[in-house]
């Protein structure tokens, strides 16, 4: 099958095959003709599929009739990140060369000004993050009534950030008689409450099973401990033929700090995050395209919809919190039938994530050991016995007698007056009380614990202290003051 049989015009056709593209993906031959019948759409899809040309593409031929009045977008493609609306921008430049269709970016972190601008003269294609849309909208900036056609994409992604709210309530705007569109790379039951609510009897297609991870790419795990996970992922860039690679972690500190590692490594590499403003994030990514670096450490800002043609290697420095997470990162390698690989470095805590991921996705991950695994993944020793010292105040069991050092019941006289037991034989195991001051007696009792017999434990017995006193003269162990009325002289 080829794009001249999906019902594309001659124009796009033209742009298609300038861009290189001869063949359809599965997902956009499934797609396009529905889109162009004009009916509702839900597709379901994993990452690097071409789903994002899959609504392109028609979209371009279904509004090359018709014109755009001022501040009421003809069509609304809604994106969960900046990026990701950005990347669907150049997608409409590339393929609508042949088209004079007026396209709007409206994103956080750029000048508003300019998107007024846009908006004013009347759009054709309005790209948008919620937030930024609906701050337009209250703002009455833009009009909603004039849209025809709304895509909303990853819209999985979209439940992650919290979006459904402000996506609910944009559907809300748009006029009833419309075209929907939705795409999602996994069916939530609230994606699907979503889509039953705003879809008007949606064919539903599905390329691949839901959060299944692309066949092309090889995925491995790699067993390392903490302090070693820099050394271990220098050690597989340093090996492996990475042409460019993208390198994952869970905080934007880390990210920060991995790239300064690499950096002082000779690595060329670049960082991408949260905390960079859209100007320098754009920047980053178009050094990383054009290969002036050949490494980019990300957050999970750039997980979805980063497109980078050629990408030979991913690596998640850290294991993923959440498993969806892991079918995007690793989906920018792999793309359009390319193959690619995956590392993911693995400590000891992250065993339930590496679950979960196989959980969802269904296969067992490999296990690559560089001989970085931490010992606790091979056995756990066990711990050698160690003898519990008793509580103070509490019988010791007679196992426990019986285990006590033989010098030491050596020394222990024979106690036939339980008066004497603790005033004499105490002095008599341990003359060395004799010689210390009295003031040492009264030193404060947790000074005196600190320094007693290692048999003894420091916790408090919750009991009456006559209880206490009498268990512990009974098996030896008072070490408190004498009481007044057993301390008794000795003459001589």
């Amino acid at each position: 099958m080829t794009f001249a049989d999906l019902g594309l015009s001659d124009e796009l056709l033209r742009s298609v095959n300038d861009s290189g593209y001869t063949e359809p993906t599965p997902i956009q031959a499934a797609a396009i003709p529905s889109v162009l019948m004009m009916r509702d759409l839900v597709a379901i899809a994993q990452t690097g599929t071409g789903k994002t040309a899959s609504f392109v593409l028609p979209m371009i031929d279904i509004l090359a009739q018709g014109r755009s009045r001022a501040r009421m977008p003809r069509s609304l493609i809604l994106e969960p990140t900046r990026e990701l609306a950005a990347q669907v921008a150049e997608n409409f430049e590339k393929y609508g060369a042949n088209h004079k269709l007026s396209m709007a970016l409206l994103i956080g972190g750029v000048s508003m000004g300019d998107q007024l601008a846009a908006l004013e003269k009347g759009v054709d294609v309005l790209i948008a993050t919620p937030g930024r849309l609906m701050d337009l909208f209250t703002r009455g900036k833009i009009l909603l009534t004039g849209c025809s056609m709304l895509v909303i994409d990853e819209a999985d992604r979209m439940l992650d950030m919290g979006f459904i709210p402000d996506i609910e309530e944009i559907c809300t705007k748009l006029p009833k008689q419309r075209q929907t569109l939705l795409f999602s790379a996994t069916m939530p039951p609230p994606i699907k409450k979503l889509a039953d609510k705003f879809l008007d009897n949606p064919k539903t297609i599905e390329v691949s099973r839901p959060a299944s991870t692309n066949l092309n790419i090889a995925q491995h795990v790699v067993p390392v401990t903490a302090a070693k996970k820099r050394d271990v992922l220098r050690q597989l860039l340093a090996t492996e033929e990475v042409r460019n690679a993208i390198i994952f972690c869970n905080r934007k500190t880390t990210v920060r700090e991995l790239n300064k590692v690499l950096q002082r490594a000779r690595f060329r590499s670049a960082e991408i995050h949260g905390d960079m403003d859209q100007s320098s994030r754009i920047a980053e990514l178009e050094r990383f395209k054009s290969g002036d670096v050949t490494i980019l450490v990300a957050s999970d800002v750039a997980a979805r919809g980063l497109d980078v043609k050629g990408v030979s290697h991913v690596f998640n420095f850290d294991a993923p919190w959440h498993p969806d997470d892991y079918v995007h990162r690793i989906g920018r390698t792999g793309r359009g039938g390319a193959t690619g690989i995956a590392y993911t470095l693995v400590t000891p805590d992250d065993a339930e994530n590496i679950a979960n991921i196989e959980k969802l996705t269904g296969q067992k991950i490999p296990v690559l050991d560089l001989g970085n695994a931490p010992a606790d993944d091979v056995a756990e020793p066990e711990a050698a016995p160690v003898e519990e010292a008793p509580r103070r105040g509490r019988r010791r069991p007679a196992a426990e007698v019986d285990a006590a050092p033989a010098r030491e019941r050596s020394e222990r006289p024979a106690r036939t007056e339980r008066e004497e037991r603790p005033a004499r034989a105490e002095r008599e195991q341990q003359p060395a009380r004799e010689e210390r001051p009295a003031r040492e007696e009264r030193r404060p009792r947790r000074d005196r614990e600190e320094r007693s017999d290692d048999r003894y434990d420091q916790r408090r017995d919750e009991r009456p202290a006559r209880y206490v006193q009498q268990d512990a003269v009974e098996d030896g162990a008072w070490n408190g003051p004498v009481p007044a009325f057993l301390n008794v002289r000795i003459p001589g």
